[in-house]
């Protein structure tokens, strides 16, 4: 892996380039998914099925090919290991009680007037999740998008996935059981997220659109957005960590390749006051990358994208990785807890040698849907408010209006309007 150090000349011109690690070339596809999006809104179904016949490599013969039966789910459901659906089934439940904590409450109170001010919490009617698949199984992502909606009390939701040559992941679809999903969709990439957005003759037009995927489906969800509301702009995966002399070098290793192993473009990010503990990782790195199923897609990201950045002190560390803000964050020191005050921008902190970022990915309960490419500085992970809207409430008592109506007319007649301030001061004449 690439050693920066903190101190060097060219050390900012090396990090500015860190920096730059979530840049989508959003611009460059723009065009292409503006026309996808179009022909699904004016020809539904049936540009749904030729863009599934372009990018996905099958015909859907009729409007009910495009949805997974129930049926098929309850026996991918029933085939899988017992072990494994256990493991689902303890995913299930932290992941619920964790998001259960979160949700926020209705409220009101009256003032000593008798006046009532307050908040009213509701669910969206409709949520739509895209969640990736084909060949490859990301259970733990349909976990992570349905039971914060579930939480949150969303009436219905509706699952997509890209079914490339018409197959689908059995392990997707016991998850799905296990959830009890039941519109569930054959269709991915900037179409899924069209239908969704504007509904079909098959797929129902939705509140809010959640859910990680490419390039294409990142822009795609840019585009609708004011169509319906979406959770956020997600680039490649990431993890940060923070380490001091205390820290094992296989233990970080394996932690930036964790990262590493998803995605050509994901980066690895390793932030240190100790050089020698640098150098250690750095060979570590190299020696379990032999060892890895996706070697070549993590040693393209290590090489490209990794870095080890050693520093004067763990001030200086914690500065820049609060400026890379990233979307996981490993703090692996003596007392990680007393560092915890100082760091700003994260998606998701994990504290001590025994948290690894894979189990905040799967079972640990917080979400694993986070922000990436630095929008930690303004984002926040997928949860149950993503699918929650608010109403204001406010019931004015006679005396209240009373107390505050003059001030109020006086504002409305220095703006100008006149409708406003008379609808005012007609009750305080009464």
């Amino acid at each position: 892996m690439k050693i920066f150090y903190s101190s060097d000349d060219t050390f900012e011109a090396n990090f500015n380039e860190l920096l730059e690690r979530g840049k989508m070339d959003i611009e460059g596809v723009t065009s292409i998914v503006n026309g996808l999006l179009k022909e699904i809104k004016n020809e539904g179904n049936s540009a749904l099925k030729a863009q599934i016949a372009k990018f996905d490599r099958w015909e859907p013969q009729s409007d009910e090919a495009l949805m997974v039966s129930p049926e098929a789910m309850a026996e991918a459901y029933e085939s899988i290991d017992p072990a494994l659906r256990d493991a689902l089934h303890l995913a299930y439940d932290r992941i619920e009680a964790y998001h259960q904590k979160l949700m926020p409450s209705t409220w009101m109170d009256e003032d000593k007037t008798g006046s009532i001010l307050g908040q009213k919490v509701t669910a969206v009617d409709r949520a739509g999740l895209y969640i990736p698949g084909g060949k490859a199984a990301y259970p733990s992502s349909l976990l992570m998008n349905v039971i914060p909606a579930q939480v949150a009390g969303v009436e219905e939701i509706v699952v997509c996935t890209p079914t490339p040559d018409d197959e689908i992941n059995e392990l997707l679809l016991a998850a799905c059981h296990l959830c009890k999903v039941t519109k569930v969709f054959k269709v991915g990439g900037a179409s899924a997220i069209g239908a969704m957005a504007y509904g079909t003759e098959t797929i129902p037009k939705v509140d809010v659109i959640t859910g990680p995927g490419n390039i294409f489906v990142a822009t795609a969800k840019k585009l609708v957005y004011g169509e319906v509301n979406i959770d956020m702009i997600a680039g490649p995966s990431e993890i940060g960590i923070l380490a001091d002399e205390t820290a094992r070098e296989d233990y970080l290793a394996m932690d930036l390749l964790s990262q590493a192993e998803h995605d050509e473009m994901a980066s690895s990010i390793l932030i240190t006051t100790e050089s020698e503990l640098a150098n250690r990782v750095s060979d570590k790195v190299e020696e379990f990358l032999g060892t890895l199923s996706r070697e070549t897609i993590a040693r393209k990201s290590i090489e490209e994208r990794g870095a080890i950045i050693v520093t004067s002190s763990m001030e200086e560390a914690i500065d820049l990785m609060n400026e890379i803000a990233p979307e996981h964050l490993e703090v692996v020191t003596k007392d990680p807890m007393s560092l915890l005050d100082s760091i700003k921008h994260a998606g998701a902190i994990f504290l001590g040698e025994n948290t690894p970022e894979p189990v905040g990915d799967y079972i640990a309960g917080p979400n694993h849907t986070l922000p990436t490419g630095g929008t930690a500085k303004f984002y926040s992970p997928l949860s149950v408010e993503h699918f929650l809207k608010k109403s204001s409430i406010i019931s004015m008592s006679k005396e209240g209006i009373n107390a505050i109506g003059e001030a109020c007319a006086m504002i409305a007649n220095t703006e100008g309007l006149t409708a406003h301030e008379e609808s005012v001061r007609i009750r305080l004449r009464d």
